[in-house]
């Protein structure tokens, strides 16, 4: 699948900004390709860094990776649930709450970039499952409708969205 086949009755309100976000590409090349990016990326961010935070209650690094495996899941999830057709209404979830409840920032960065690569496979693995007809399946989350498909675009943005957070206040 690529993102020019989605309709824009697929994703809406602020998971639309994800969508742009991965740009015109095909799903499961981008999904493997971000991943490696991202982590060649962080790789080469001085330790010093991982610990940072730019401003008084903003995440550090650790936990912007960490928030990025939770989300990834999430979606992920959500795609599973919309891709078997399942039209129960999903809610949202608070951000803020999970990265609070994290160790994030006692965790080494290599251990992270290990669950966020294993997190990826999962999700390559179960997007190469599905025919276009379940990528195409529509759903609610957050009191958005969205497709199986465009979940995964969401993943692929979401990272790129971080990623230039990193790069803009960060480093």
């Amino acid at each position: 699948m690529n993102s020019n086949q989605l309709l824009e009755t697929e994703y809406s309100g602020p998971f639309a900004n994800y969508v742009r976000e991965a740009g015109q590409v095909n799903l499961i090349e981008e999904l493997e390709i971000s991943l490696h990016d991202f982590i060649r990326f962080v790789q080469n961010i001085p330790l010093d860094k991982f610990d940072y935070r730019y401003a008084e209650g903003k995440w550090t690094i650790k936990e912007i990776i960490q928030h990025l495996i939770d989300c990834e899941r999430i979606f992920a999830y959500r795609a599973l649930r919309f891709s078997r057709n399942d039209k129960t209404a999903l809610p949202g979830f608070e951000e803020n709450d999970y990265v609070a409840n994290t160790d994030a920032n006692g965790r080494g960065i290599q251990d992270l970039l290990t669950e966020l690569s294993a997190v990826r496979h999962s999700t390559v693995l179960f997007y190469k499952s599905l025919s276009e007809e379940q990528l195409k399946r529509v759903g609610t989350a957050s009191t958005y409708q969205m497709s199986a498909g465009a979940l995964g675009f969401v993943i692929i943005g979401h990272q790129k969205h971080h990623q230039k957070v990193f790069e803009e206040r960060y480093l």
